[in-house]
């Protein structure tokens, strides 16, 4: 995103809708009483929210065109954005939660997401791939369909394309399925790998609601001293099962 300086009337509303704090105001020198807004495009992530929310009475922002690797910020920061290569808006693939009807993740494996980043914090997709190449040491097999699997020069070791590692994005998203007896070395590898992160990243583990499917899992966690909040989302018929 940009501000047209000439349009600028420095009324200093926009900057509130930054979720990542990249508007900021300086003097104008032709006008010292006033203050005009500017964005600092390195830490601009595209989301488009100071443009969406209309505050600018002149019309002063504005979305540049925006070229490779840079475009990654928008496809992951924008929620009206689809991704050119699943067709998909947002940072994901469709809801993990809603398991019993995409049937993505079979009963013996435990589905799994790693979300780097969040509005007001944000992340550099570097922070990312340290997370995927950990993750790929221990042999987690990534989501096909997730826009982050495209963005991998190798997804077998889980290193990124060079060029975009230092995108900052709103937050991405990195989806796998585990088997069960992986699943303690990936929660160890990520407590280690924590502390070596920018920004904040978040776990998701996704398992049948039965006991034998769920209990196991849950064992682990609490073991290992992760906090759990359960969530759960339910079928309620009006979509085809693929998971029975």
């Amino acid at each position: 995103m940009r501000i047209d300086l000439e349009k600028c009337l420095g009324c200093q509303r926009c900057a509130d809708y930054c979720p990542v704090g990249a508007i900021s105001y300086f003097q104008d020198e032709k006008k010292p009483k006033k203050k005009k807004a500017r964005i600092d495009e390195e830490e601009c992530v595209e989301c488009g929210v100071c443009f969406r929310a209309e505050v600018c009475k002149p019309q002063a922002i504005y979305r540049q065109e925006i070229q490779w690797p840079r475009s990654v910020r928008l496809a992951f920061s924008d929620p009206m954005v689809e991704h050119k290569q699943t067709g998909v808006p947002g940072r994901g693939t469709e809801e993990m939660k809603t398991n019993e009807v995409t049937g993505r993740f079979k009963r013996g494996s435990y589905g799994m997401a790693v979300e780097v980043g969040r509005p007001g914090v944000a992340g550099r997709l570097d922070d990312l791939e340290k997370i995927a190449i950990a993750l790929a040491k221990i042999g987690v097999e990534f989501e096909p369909k997730n826009p982050v699997t495209f963005l991998f020069e190798d997804v077998k070791t889980g290193k990124l394309k060079p060029e975009v590692r230092k995108e900052k994005v709103l937050s991405a998203i990195i989806e796998f399925v585990v088997k069960p007896e992986q699943l303690r070395p990936v929660l160890q590898s990520l407590k280690d790998i924590s502390g070596k992160i920018d920004s904040v990243f978040s776990l998701d583990l996704i398992s049948f609601p039965e006991e034998a499917e769920k209990g196991p899992a849950l064992k682990v966690v609490k073991e290992m001293g992760f906090p759990v909040y359960p969530n759960g989302k339910v079928n309620l018929g009006l979509g085809k099962v693929l998971n029975k």
